[in-house]
């Protein structure tokens, strides 16, 4: 098996209006796709970043919480990269985000910070 790419990311919403508006408005995503499934009661909206990468946003009215801690099993957060996370953070801010500090990472020294989605889920910018 040859990998070639990560074809999408999904992340699955309590608030798919304020997720909507979250990776539409603040994040800038293109929509793709959005399509309500009436047999699940949900919505599946899919994302474009810069036309090559591709996030899932998922609704459903049954949905289960999931712990969401940095040292908890499973995914530990989702990546962007940015080109000046000053400028990344600023816009972030603008919009009413809260930012954790710019940090750097100590294996790569590159520049890096958290925020988190409306539904908790850990987003990092870093710095490419």
């Amino acid at each position: 098996m040859q990998i070639k790419a990560i074809h999408h990311v999904a992340i699955l919403t309590n608030d798919y209006e304020s997720s909507k508006a979250f990776y539409t408005e603040v994040l800038g995503f293109d929509i793709i796709k959005e399509t309500y499934r009436e047999s699940r009661q949900s919505y599946k909206l899919d994302l474009a970043i810069n036309g090559q990468y591709q996030v899932e946003l998922f609704s459903f009215p049954e949905f289960k919480e999931r712990a969401s801690f940095p040292e908890q099993k499973g995914l530990r957060h989702l990546a962007f990269a940015v080109d000046n996370i000053e400028d990344a953070v600023g816009e972030l801010v603008s919009k009413g985000v809260d930012v954790q500090g710019i940090r750097i990472d100590e294996i790569t020294n590159k520049r890096f910070c958290f925020f988190y989605d409306p539904n908790g889920q850990p987003l990092e910018l870093y710095e490419a």
